[in-house]
């Protein structure tokens, strides 16, 4: 206390016009002392974000002026696969770009190079000694078919733009990039449900070819539950609760706390509509992936050859039409 009423009182010190202008940051700006933030004193705030499409393409366009490109590198689609990326973030893609230029022997860095270093950034290195079974990288292959079939057969989904069962450095046997068009500022609720089906997807589709489930699943259910339990308690979007506010967020610049703002009886209630709530898209995967059963043995078998496959190369097989359907 004593040191924020030194502060204070320097601050009163300052006339309005000599000319200094006072200027701080903070990670927890709901904690700061009202007397710090009244008329006359840190009067103005300015929340720094994380930067927008936009943003994100001028801040790659910056930090890439200080390295070797070859020209006609897409910022913008750059821009669109870091999203959520921050300033650091983005800084360390283009630096990461130039060491794998470097390492190739080229004296400049390219597209490949920028898309690379952002699964690099998001995924980690590729794990180069990890040598799975044939039998794990088939499960780990219809594994993430499962996530990028259910995205694609659903409505208002992200375009699938990379598809890989590379090991990657921090544990992931393989993921799925999906990357949307443009900003996303709000989710309808049968966005979020969709989202939730292809978490689910990746293990609905072990079940249904080889009927166990593994652990490769494990941040697929942390992230489906992390969304279903928002959509209660954040968001509004139960029946039963309607538009009751049940947890409340602190420290939104630092990871964001939730916290449960009810009873424990309600919170029974909220763990339960949780549960049906995410079995229920389970399901809803599991239906999408038995009824396009076909692609998801084609995809699966090409992904377990080919060991990463493009956006592109997914949707070609996907509708491409069947030869006994053509022949028919």
């Amino acid at each position: 206390m004593t040191n924020a009423n030194q502060l204070l009182t320097e601050m009163d010190g300052f006339e309005g016009n000599n000319g200094v202008i006072i200027l701080a940051a903070t990670n927890r700006p709901e904690s700061l002392d009202p007397a710090l933030t009244r008329p006359g004193r840190f009067d103005r705030r300015v929340p720094v974000e994380l930067p927008d499409l936009k943003g994100r393409e001028a801040i790659l366009k910056v930090h890439a002026a200080k390295i070797k490109t070859v020209p006609g590198i897409d910022y913008q689609k750059i821009a669109r696969m870091a999203s959520g990326a921050s300033g650091a973030e983005l800084a360390n893609i283009v630096n990461e770009a130039a060491l794998r230029a470097v390492r190739a022997g080229r004296k400049a860095a390219d597209q490949a190079d920028m898309e690379e270093s952002i699964e690099v950034v998001i995924a980690g290195y590729q794990k180069k000694n990890a040598i799975l079974t044939d039998k794990e990288k088939m499960i780990v292959s219809y594994h993430e078919i499962g996530h990028a079939l259910v995205a694609a057969k659903q409505n208002h989904s992200a375009p699938v733009q990379k598809i890989t069962i590379v090991p990657r450095t921090p544990g992931a046997l393989g993921y799925t990039m999906q990357v949307d068009e443009g900003n996303h500022y709000l989710m309808s609720k049968e966005e979020i449900e969709n989202k939730i089906a292809t978490f689910t997807g990746g293990r609905a589709a072990e079940e249904l070819i080889f009927g166990s489930v593994t652990t490769g699943a494990s941040n697929d259910i942390e992230q489906a539950t992390k969304l279903a339990r928002a959509m209660i308690t954040r968001y509004g979007m139960s029946d039963d609760f309607d538009m009751v506010a049940l947890e409340t967020v602190s420290n939104q610049y630092l990871g964001g706390d939730a916290s449960l703002a009810c009873s424990s009886e309600t919170q029974t209630l909220i763990d339960r509509k949780v549960v049906e709530l995410v079995k229920e898209q389970h399901a809803k995967a599991l239906k999408i992936l038995s009824e396009n059963r076909r692609k998801l043995d084609e995809l699966a078998k090409f992904l377990y050859e080919s060991e990463t496959i493009t956006g592109e190369q997914f949707m070609e097989i996907l509708e491409r039409k069947d030869d006994a359907a053509a022949n028919g």
